[in-house]
């Protein structure tokens, strides 16, 4: 086993995730610790039932060996900034360069992937897949163009979401996953609309969701955040609540590097798809409701695809080790959708490529502080 030597410890640690210890731990720490917890950690060793001080040590090293790619409070950025799915559709030898430019150039741009499908179909001329937010009051469409001049896009379709049915990430308990597992209970429908904030709010927000360094994995993390934000700590505690009973906080999360090999050589996945549907015109609440039952579905969502795209209606992803598991898992959630008397008109698998991840920027501050490097008057990109 590849072990790797804890920060500033003397022993070594195990970092890899096939580790027992490492894999009680992380299926809760990726995707089950939601909302907001004043002591996060205490609340993974709670729910895994791991001792503190182990988890601390376990998280710790396995983030300065990369196998954890960071450590953040989660924001449901849907419900604070505007954004959407773009499908970008860019000449073959301008792909990598922009590819490069979203990832590298753009805080705006989040989830960066380059997809292709197993035959020519429609939609499959549009190769570069990326997320899109904007911050309050800026235009998405205007940002969108911007980027299109930029790194020279044919055209690009923005597909917002109208309302998410599942999100979650969870890899390591979706491993060896059977084809057709699912909730008994339908999947939670989560609105779209943006949540307007006070100052404080937005003062708190920043430094809650900035991802942890090593030497911040602690029992008690929030105070230096606190001290950030120029608050008590016990008005960063109440602020943070607050946002969370307004339904903007997402989960406590460890994430994995799961597109390359980890530090230690395991993949945590290797397949990424991303699942399109088109059903009937009014069924789209409950075909993203019954495709949100579904344990191996990281994210599910009803976005329109267009005429580009076929009249997709429900879109999802999912990962796995081996594309024939992945494609068994596609075909069992197209029998449940039969079954569910839900037809489906047309289908297609994007399967993803080259991938980078990065949370999207959703500050306003952060968006005047971008147009003032690239010349932009802030008014001219304002919805």
């Amino acid at each position: 086993m590849s072990e790797h030597s804890s920060h500033g410890a003397a022993a070594t640690v195990p970092i890899d995730i096939t580790d027992p210890v490492n894999a009680q731990i992380l299926a809760v720490s990726e995707d089950r610790v939601q909302g907001f917890q004043a002591e996060p950690f205490v609340e993974i060793s709670r729910l895994s039932g791991v001792p503190l001080p182990t988890v601390l040590e376990r998280i710790r090293a396995m983030l300065a060996a990369g196998v954890i790619r960071r450590v953040r409070q989660t924001m449901l950025a849907t419900n604070l900034a505007p954004g959407a799915l773009v499908a970008w559709k860019v000449a073959p030898e301008k792909l990598d360069a922009a590819f490069n430019y979203m990832f590298r150039e753009d805080p705006f741009s989040g989830h960066v992937v380059i997809r292709s499908t197993d035959a020519e179909t429609r939609g499959s001329v549009y190769r570069l897949w990326t997320t899109l937010k904007v911050p309050q009051g800026f235009s998405l469409e205007k940002h969108a163009e911007y980027l299109r001049e930029k790194v020279g896009a044919d055209s690009f379709k923005l597909m917002p979401a109208k309302n998410l049915f599942t999100l979650g990430v969870g890899h390591v308990r979706r491993r060896g996953m059977e084809p057709g597992a699912r909730s008994d209970e339908l999947g939670h429908v989560q609105d779209t609309v943006v949540v307007e904030l006070s100052e404080l709010e937005w003062q708190v927000l920043g430094p809650l969701k900035r991802e942890f360094a090593v030497d911040e994995i602690t029992e008690n993390p929030w105070a230096p955040r606190a001290a950030e934000a120029g608050v008590p700590l016990e008005v960063f505690l109440d602020t943070a609540r607050g946002l969370n009973e307004r339904g903007v906080v997402g989960r406590f999360s460890t994430f994995l590097e799961h597109v390359k090999p980890s530090a230690t050589g395991t993949r945590v996945t290797r397949y990424n798809a991303l699942f399109h549907w088109q059903v009937p015109p009014g069924r789209e609440m409950d075909a993203g409701r019954e495709v949100g039952r579904h344990y191996i579905m990281t994210h599910a969502y009803w976005r329109e695809g267009g005429p580009e795209f076929g009249g997709v209606n429900v879109m999802g992803v999912a990962h796995g080790t081996e594309k024939e598991t992945v494609l068994a898992h596609k075909a069992a959630i197209d029998q449940h959708l039969e079954e569910a008397g839900i037809p489906i008109g047309y289908t297609n698998v994007f399967w993803g490529g080259r991938s980078e991840i990065k949370p999207s920027e959703i500050l306003p501050s952060a968006y005047r502080e971008w147009c003032a490097r690239e010349g932009l008057d802030p008014e001219a990109m304002r919805g």
